[in-house]
């Protein structure tokens, strides 16, 4: 068996009938180890989306045609927002137990969501790109030790980090107009405030230590494109999936629909 693939015919223990899922970091390593290497075909194809993007605004802050650089590095982030969509459903998939296969899963929800989460990715990214700025006129900048500037870059990173992933999971699951995403997205970030501080912190970590080791942590960009993403994304999911799936019934949903096909039930419509 390779590290890209699984051999489900290989003869193993089994799973008991009803075993009820791991929880917590029993649960992710479970998950880490089972699938490790779908999330890093995960993590170079949600790369490959981002590259365009990123590599124009390192051209941009390396003074390169910095006004053009930086507008064509926004422009070319248009598949940001399907990227992420379809990274963060292939993830809940996987704490689903759903069978998955990372090419046609990933390539069918960009496919289904781009066009609506396209200017969801260019303002996650023109997000992004504005912290960095931010943080290196603060930790660089004349404004180093600016406790204000400080805490205001710190919250602004902590809410967007709550409120995002409810965003790309609605447009995985949920058919909404976007205006009414982002509405639901903020109420949900709020009204389970402890699991999505915990899911933003959690998943966050990774990019605070990369920040505060900067320039040092630049060698560990290699791991970056194999799997950092794919499992910062994961660490936040596994706060904050729970309680959307129950809110939604996601899983009891696709395992009706499941029923529904095999001809056991009359149809229904619900999430995607």
């Amino acid at each position: 068996m390779g590290l890209f693939s699984r051999n489900f015919n290989k003869p193993g223990p089994g799973v008991q009938k009803d075993e009820p899922r791991k929880k917590g970091a029993a649960r992710f390593f479970e998950l880490l180890t089972r699938d490790f290497g779908d999330l890093i075909k995960l993590n170079m194809m949600y790369c490959l989306c981002l590259f365009p993007s990123a590599l124009m605004f390192i051209l941009a802050l390396s003074g390169f045609y910095p006004e053009i650089t930086l507008v064509a590095s926004l422009l070319l982030a248009f598949p940001a927002g399907g990227a992420s969509v379809a990274c963060y459903y292939y993830i809940s998939k996987l704490m689903r137990d759903d069978p998955s296969y990372v090419w046609y899963d990933f390539k069918r929800k960009f496919i289904e969501n781009y066009k609506q989460a396209a200017p969801v990715g260019i303002l996650c990214t023109a997000f992004v790109y504005t912290q960095i700025l931010l943080w290196g006129n603060l930790l660089l900048g004349e404004q180093i030790g600016d406790i204000t500037w400080l805490l205001l870059a710190l919250m602004s990173l902590l809410i967007f980090g709550m409120i995002t992933p409810y965003m790309f999971l609605h447009l995985a699951y949920i058919e909404l107009k976007t205006f009414r995403i982002i509405k639901n997205s903020i109420l949900m970030s709020f009204g389970y405030l402890p699991r999505s501080f915990m899911g933003a912190i959690t998943g966050g970590l990774i990019w605070i230590a990369f920040a505060l080791y900067f320039p040092i942590s630049m060698m560990l960009m290699p791991l970056v494109v194999l799997i950092l993403i794919s499992v910062s994304n994961m660490l936040t999911l596994m706060w904050i999936w729970p309680p959307f799936n129950n809110y939604f019934k996601i899983e009891e949903t696709l395992i009706q629909r499941q029923k529904e096909e095999e001809g056991k039930e009359p149809k229904s419509n619900n999430p995607k």
